[in-house]
């Protein structure tokens, strides 16, 4: 069970948070931190120093006036905390990442997963679109949110900035006679008014077109669930600065599973070091409509190469009277063909920002005594060949190891 102190709990979101958390079955506020007195099913202190209530993570939704004291408290307990408090200045954020040295602080401008989302739809877009198009961003909230612009519109600007050769300088608001826009700006616009939960639009003006992307919030409780999921995450990691974006890279690492079987997989040894030799054995396959995959060649040393690839399981007899032939043409070369294989590919598009994958896959195939007989790998796929009595074995610890 997951014990977590509300900082800001009679606040909007510290109630909605009272809500959600009181309904999950491994989590339990037990202490809440707030000035103004309210009903809630745990104890309440008025300040973080009053608190004495031990917990695993402190979640923040409160002011930045106090930041230093969340951080006292979390140290002082050895407590993670979750930094959903918007309006951080740079001072600040340098206080969280010196206190990232002693416990794990996740801090993030805005907690739907949805906005991680658009940060990422907004690099792609920028890389694509380059310096052709404008970049403006128009942010709408209630009339009693007290910072401007929000920090989930600087988030996004700085997400756009991240992945620029020449940073774009922004411009907050535009007044005047002379209010020309220059080709180095990147617009940030705050509306205010009404009970408006939380838009965000970033616009991409082009010569006679818009390229916009939005994301409308439409309650708090897309915020409530994302600072659970991050309690949840921060909770399991070691001492250091995490962010959303990591929270997800991780997430994602692999979320999808596929098995290819009645696979045969072919190896050759003793292969003289001559490309022509591999380029001759690769068109008398192509020439009778085998298709191979899994591929790995290996020079060595000695003047000799290795070879293995995969084949389906119906091309087995052509593919090993090709491979006979092909062995008396060129003496000394020794190949093996084993049948009854199957393809395992776990794929995930967190894959490429997230390291140890191939261990939890390897490790987790090992644990169970699995034996791998080939791999192949790219940024966000690892393909491995083993033998087919160890799929349905294979299968389940994977789906548990990434929980998919």
């Amino acid at each position: 069970m997951i014990k977590a102190i509300l900082n800001g709990c009679n606040g909007r979101m510290g109630q909605v948070l009272t809500g959600l958390i009181e309904n999950l079955p491994d989590m339990e506020v037990v202490a809440g931190i707030d000035i103004i007195q309210g009903t809630n099913p745990y104890p309440q202190f008025s300040s973080l120093k009053e608190c004495d209530i031990h917990a695993d993570v402190i979640i923040d939704f409160s002011t930045p006036k106090i930041l230093h004291e969340v951080i006292a408290l979390a140290i002082r307990n050895k407590s993670a905390i979750v930094i959903a408090t918007t309006g951080l200045s740079e001072q600040h954020l340098e206080q969280l990442r010196t206190a990232a040295l002693e416990i794990p602080v996740f801090r993030s401008a805005n907690m739907s997963l949805g906005i991680n989302l658009v940060q990422q739809l907004l690099q792609s877009a920028t890389k694509v679109l380059g310096d052709r198009y404008d970049i403006e961003i128009v942010e709408k909230h209630h009339k009693l949110k007290k910072d401007a612009p929000s920090g989930t519109a600087l988030l996004l600007a700085e997400s756009i900035n991240a992945v620029r050769a020449e940073k774009l300088r922004y411009e907050f608001g535009r007044s005047g006679i002379d209010a020309l826009r220059k080709p180095d700006e990147l617009g940030i616009h705050s509306l205010r008014g009404g009970t408006i939960v939380g838009e965000h639009e970033v616009s991409f003006n082009g010569q006679d077109e818009v390229i916009s992307i939005c994301h409308q919030a439409f309650s708090r409780q897309v915020f409530a669930t994302g600072a659970i999921a991050a309690a949840r995450y921060i909770v399991n990691q070691k001492p250091g600065f995490y962010t959303m974006q990591d929270m997800i890279h991780e997430s994602s690492a692999v979320t999808t599973l596929y098995t290819y079987p009645h696979e045969s997989l072919v190896s050759l040894e003793n292969i003289p070091r001559d490309m022509q030799l591999i380029s001759e054995l690769y068109g008398s396959l192509a020439s009778n409509d085998i298709f191979i995959d899994m591929i790995s060649h290996t020079g060595s040393v000695n003047g000799h190469q290795s070879l293995s690839f995969s084949i389906e399981g119906k091309d087995h007899s052509k593919t090993e009277a090709i491979l006979f032939e092909f062995s008396k043409l060129h003496e000394g070369i020794k190949y093996a063909l084993a049948k009854n294989m199957t393809k395992v590919t776990v794929e995930g598009p967190g894959m490429e920002f997230q390291s140890g994958v191939a261990y939890r896959v390897f490790s987790s195939m090992a644990k169970v005594g699995i034996s791998i007989l080939a791999v192949t790998t790219s940024e966000s796929k690892i393909s491995y060949i083993i033998s087919a009595v160890e799929v349905a074995k294979a299968v389940s610890i994977i789906k548990t190891e990434f929980n998919i």
